[in-house]
């Protein structure tokens, strides 16, 4: 409980941290701001400087300090992996940063690449789940949660075994794109192999009585 507590203290510092930087920054932003990017890194998405400002970081870090309560709240929860668990918790004020970073430098004008950096934060964090997904417990909030895995635990583990793969060789994918230049089927393909595929091999398993 004392781990929790300070892993939540730590992460939602770290949450405030675009906020304050906002701030100071504040004066110095244009009204309108980009906040949201296309596959090639252009703007395509605009907002008042108050919300891509204070509100973005705001409601990833109402995110974070909910997120440990729904965790917690799970019947299962002894079976959740605690690296997991914890990659889970960091994720969101890694992403704040990230996002908020993102969204300040390109109001400030600096020429960030952000269709690059955003690929390589998915692509590292889709390899590093998957490298715990094969070692990931049943549970109703982590995991492949699907009909099938969570009445059969073999089903649950050969699914993940196999989801955990996926996600490796997708994420690496996503770190190459990131560098050689992003295309729609280049993005879209990943993400439906590593839900797709999974889903599928779990109801087949099923079919078999697995």
């Amino acid at each position: 409980m004392k781990n929790e507590k300070r892993t939540l203290i730590l992460t939602t510092l770290v949450c405030l941290l675009p906020l304050v930087a906002g701030a100071i920054l504040y004066k110095d932003l244009p009204e309108t701001m980009a906040t949201h990017w296309n596959l090639q890194g252009e703007a395509d998405g605009w907002s008042g400087r108050a919300f891509a400002v204070f509100g973005l970081p705001g409601i990833l870090l109402a995110v974070n300090v909910l997120l440990p309560f729904l965790l917690r709240a799970d019947p299962k929860r002894e079976n959740m992996s605690g690296a997991l668990v914890t990659l889970t918790l960091w994720s969101i004020p890694a992403l704040s940063l990230l996002c908020s970073g993102m969204t300040l430098a390109r109001g400030l004008g600096y020429p960030l690449r952000i269709e690059r950096w955003v690929g390589i934060f998915m692509g590292l964090l889709f390899v590093i789940i998957g490298n715990y997904l094969p070692k990931t417990k049943q549970s109703y909030t982590m995991g492949i949660k699907l009909p099938w895995t969570l009445a059969s635990e073999e089903n649950w583990n050969r699914t993940h075994r196999l989801a955990g793969f996926l996600w490796v060789i997708c994420g690496l994918c996503f770190i190459v794109f990131s560098f050689v230049g992003w295309s729609l089927a280049g993005f879209l393909v990943p993400l439906a192999v590593m839900v797709l595929v999974p889903t599928a091999y779990s109801y087949l398993l099923y079919r078999r009585g697995i």
